[in-house]
This record gives structure tokens, sequence and C-alpha cells, in this order.
């Protein structure tokens, strides 16, 4: 279970950017950082630290996944054919937890692997209750008979914040993967810079 469950938005400030696009997010009214010293007048950003901030932005938006885990799917993009920072994309979007998300069947990244860890989710009919497996295009992901009457679920369901994208078909509670999507086709709310995460990794 993440750590930051308590406090999402601080990943929002400290990066002056609104990371999942959400209503409620204070960088909507101070897009300085928190603390004393939030309001600093920020000098050049080394090459380093523009790496080291996307890095901590990407991590961040898939729900403060831990550096261990990061830098293993890292390693795991770049054993792969192709282009390593759209590898990477693709790996952290075939995440259960992110399914879940992308469907429409939890309001935050937070909530979606609370849902999975408390095993609310099948795959292929069977349950799974690990937020980091890996899905593949065709698996069918649904919820639980419990769980789709869940006022969150609900509530995700019924909010027009964002739009369910191509790469997932939802109908009712149960989702299909369509695809492993590109780099283009993630509906970011940010920029994110994969390409910065490399550069940094490959240092």
């Amino acid at each position: 279970m993440t750590k930051r469950t308590s406090a999402r938005y601080k990943l929002d400030r400290r990066m002056g950017e609104n990371i999942w696009g959400r209503p409620k997010s204070p960088v909507n009214r101070r897009e300085y950082g928190p603390g004393q010293h939030g309001q600093r007048r920020k000098g050049k950003t080394s090459d380093f630290g523009q790496q080291l901030k996307a890095k901590q932005k990407l991590k961040g938006y898939y729900g403060d996944v831990t550096e261990k885990q990061f830098r293993q799917i890292y390693e795991e993009a770049v054993r792969m054919k192709g282009d390593t920072s759209q590898n990477l994309i693709g790996l952290l979007e075939r995440r259960l937890d992110m399914v879940v998300y992308r469907a429409k069947f939890a309001p935050t990244i937070f909530s979606a692997r609370q849902i999975v860890s408390h095993g609310h989710v099948l795959v292929n009919g069977r349950r799974c209750n690990i937020a980091s497996a890996r899905v593949k295009p065709g698996d069918v992901i649904t919820l639980s008979g419990k769980a789709s009457e869940m006022a969150l679920v609900l509530e995700a369901q019924a909010s027009a914040e964002r739009d369910v994208p191509e790469y997932v078909q939802v109908d009712g509670t149960s989702a299909t993967y369509v695809r492993v999507p590109s780099f283009d086709e993630v509906p970011y709310p940010v920029k994110m810079e994969p390409n910065l995460v490399v550069e940094f990794y490959s240092r």
C-alpha cells in the first residue's frame, strides 16, 4: 500500500502542477511549492534536476510506485525491442491498478490500488489482489458484485472529470484491455517526459 494516500496533493504542490487533473488540487489555488520557502524564486534547474523532476512526476502519477519497482520496470523497458521511453509507458499502463483507474472504476489511482488489494477485481474471471499485476491485451477486468455497488465506484463512473481512453473498452462493470497504448495515446493531464526518465537512469 502506498504511503502517499493521505497526502497525495503534496506531490502536486512540490511539482507546481496538477498531476492528476483533480479539481480539488491545491495547485489550482496556489502554484508555488509547500512550506515557508515555497514562494522563493527558483533558480535555473540543471539537466539532472529536470531529469529527476520528470522521474518523480511520472513515478508519482502511477500511485508513487516504489523506487525499486520503478527501476525494475525501466530495466525491463530497456531489454525490450523499440523505443525505451515508449516501452516504459506501455509497461506502466499495463499495471492492473492503472487499468482499473483508466476504466473509471475508481476516482484516483490510490483508490484503484485499494480496490485491487482488497480483492474486488477479477481478471478473466479469477480474483487478483496484486496492484502491479501485468495485464495483457484481450484480458477482461471485472468488478465483483460487492465492489460495483460501492459509493466510490459509482462516483467514479458518474464523473465527467476524465474519459475512458480508446485502448480500454468498458461495458458496465467490466472492461477489456484492448492494446498497449503508445505514449501519445495516454491521457496525461500534464506534460510527461519519459525520455528524461530514461536519461536519468542511463547516466
